[in-house]
This record gives C-alpha cells, sequence and structure tokens, in this order.
C-alpha cells in the first residue's frame, strides 16, 4: 500500500476527518487491531496541532506494515509539550488537557522533528495500552544539513563540479524526498534495529553524505537560487576530493531504497522517473566530472512532476 497524506482545513471537523482517514489506512494494511489507538492518537495530535500549530496541516502514514507509523505535521516549528502530570491517576481519565499524554499512552514510541517549514509529530499505534507511557517522547531537530558554517576545504583544493543550467526547483523536490528518505530509514534504525539493521548501515551513510555536502563549496549558492525562485542557474561547486567515493556509495543506496519503497515494505511513496532521472543526472555529474569529463546538461522536463498516490 503507497498512500499518500490528507490536508486538514483548520476546522473542529478536522479531528473527525483524520480518524477516519487513519482508520481506513489500518484497514488497508490489515492491522485492524491498531485502528482504536490510531484514532485515539491522531485525534490529539490533530487538536494540539489545530489548537497551537500552524497550517497547514496535513496526516499521513510511514514506517512499515509491520510497523506503521501515524505522523501529523504542520507548519509551527515549536517542540510539542508534553503534560507531566499525566502519570497522576486523577489526571489518566481527563477528558480535556490529556495530549501527548495520551498519545504515549497508546503507543510503542512517539517523538517529535521540527522541519525547515515546520514541525511533524509522530507516534507508532500499540495493540493494548502501555503501562508505563514515556511521556518524554523523541524529538529531533531538522536533518538539513547546516549552512554558513566555515568549509574545510579551498577552491584551489578541490574537484570543480559546474552545473551550466542547474534545475532549480527539480532540485528542491529531489532534496526534499532525499530529507524523506533520511528521516524514514533513521527512525526505523531507532525503533526497530533488531528487525531492520540495515537502516543502521544506511542512516550512517546518509550521515557521511550529509557532512560531504556541508563542506562543499557552492551549496549556499544553490540555496540562494532556490529562495529567489528562479527555474534554472550557474552553479559552480567545488568537493572533496574523497567526496565522490561517498556518492557513489550514495548513488547504489538511494537505488536500494526506492527499490525498497516500490516494494512497498515501506509506506513511503516511491519516487517518480523524473526523480530518478534527476537524480542519477546530478549525482552522476559529481562523479564525471571529478573524472575530468566535461559537464552533461540536463536536456529533461524542469517543470516537477509529483507522485500519484493510491488512496483507498
Amino acid at each position: 500500500m503507497s498512500r499518500g497524506e490528507l490536508t486538514l482545513e483548520s476546522s473542529p471537523r478536522s479531528v473527525s476527518d483524520a480518524r477516519r482517514w487513519v482508520a481506513s489506512a489500518c484497514h488497508d494494511l490489515e492491522r485492524e487491531d491498531l485502528v482504536e489507538a490510531a484514532q485515539l492518537g491522531v485525534s490529539e495530535l490533530v487538536t494540539n496541532a489545530l489548537l497551537h500549530g500552524a497550517p497547514p496541516i496535513h496526516v499521513r502514514v510511514r514506517g512499515t506494515h509491520r510497523h506503521p507509523r501515524i505522523e501529523v505535521l504542520d507548519g509551527s516549528r515549536t517542540p510539542p509539550s508534553p503534560n507531566h502530570r499525566m502519570t497522576h491517576d486523577d489526571e489518566l481519565l481527563a477528558t480535556i488537557g490529556r495530549g501527548l499524554g495520551m498519545v504515549a499512552m497508546s503507543s510503542h514510541a512517539w517523538g517529535a522533528e521540527l522541519l525547515d517549514d515546520g514541525k511533524v509529530v509522530w507516534f507508532e499505534p500499540a495493540v493494548d495500552p502501555v503501562d508505563e507511557p514515556d511521556l518524554e517522547g523523541q524529538v529531533y531537530p531538522s536533518n538539513s544539513p547546516a549552512t554558513g558554517q566555515p568549509s574545510m576545504i579551498r577552491s584551489d583544493d578541490g574537484l570543480r563540479i559546474d552545473y551550466p543550467t542547474f534545475p532549480v526547483q527539480l532540485f528542491v523536490d529531489w532534496r526534499r524526498r532525499f530529507r524523506d528518505l533520511h528521516r524514514e530509514l533513521r527512525l526505523l534504525s531507532l525503533a526497530h534495529e533488531d528487525d531492520y539493521p540495515v537502516a543502521k548501515t544506511l542512516t550512517d551513510l546518509f550521515d557521511r553524505f550529509y557532512e560531504e555536502v556541508q563542506h562543499t563549496l557552492g551549496v549556499d549558492d544553490i540555496q540562494r537560487a532556490v529562495e529567489s525562485g528562479v527555474t534554472t542557474a550557474s552553479i559552480l561547486l567545488v568537493i572533496a576530493p574523497e567526496a565522490p567515493a561517498v556518492v557513489e556509495q550514495m548513488i547504489d543506496v538511494l537505488e536500494l531504497a526506492d527499490s525498497f519503497c516500490r516494494t512497498e515494505r515501506l509506506l513511503s511513496l516511491a519516487s517518480t522517473h523524473q526523480q530518478r532521472d534527476f537524480q542519477r543526472w546530478f549525482l552522476g555529474e559529481l562523479i564525471r566530472q571529478a573524472n575530468g569529463e566535461p559537464p552533461v546538461i540536463w536536456t529533461g522536463d524542469d517543470s516537477v512532476h509529483l507522485p500519484q498516490p493510491r488512496i483507498s
């Protein structure tokens, strides 16, 4: 099953819409045993997003068939604040102010991650109520590479990679998917490393790739082009001599992750043909030009083609 996401209006009816949507997702996964916990948890998270977050608000299902994860995204970067009094007996059955305490009581694990444009709060629904819920959760900063850090290489001792007509919007679309995959693998490795040992290995390589990105001259020029809203830009990157070896590994990892999605072992949308073509061109140029070959200009369609989810 590959599902898209539910976009919610800033309306009280959004809570019931989210409950129906996650119930349908659980039925699609043949996990009827998780419906009650999924509906309870999403009710609290959507209510929190409506009261304390900011639009747009989305609900989606990620993780795997065995360990599905419910996520609520909103436009506020303020971290969630658990109610630690939920451990008191007089509050466990309260009908208001329950918030994240109720999410913790109905999940194996829950947490939040701050994104560039908001946050995502997630939980893995449990079949039975949890006796000793984790009220702290797992809150992480954005996994985006840091900007503005001094580079470890100089323009005269690195490898120059030239993109005369760089398709900026395609890069934005590819970067979003790259970050989603990185986050998905990291959460799987943290919560279920015994079940998915390869996730930890892949996460470490993603982290290594991010380190190389931080030490690449010219990345700030890409970001400025993104912020300006242009379609194409002339970009010159300078990478460390050891970077091409990491990129070669990254290409294989991304192909493996995409195959993982397509076989529906991950509840994420597989990449489009356009995303795969851009990925092969963008990363392939880092290797080709590092080997002394001349630039190959992107000749594909510059308009972003969004994947078409199958919604039940």
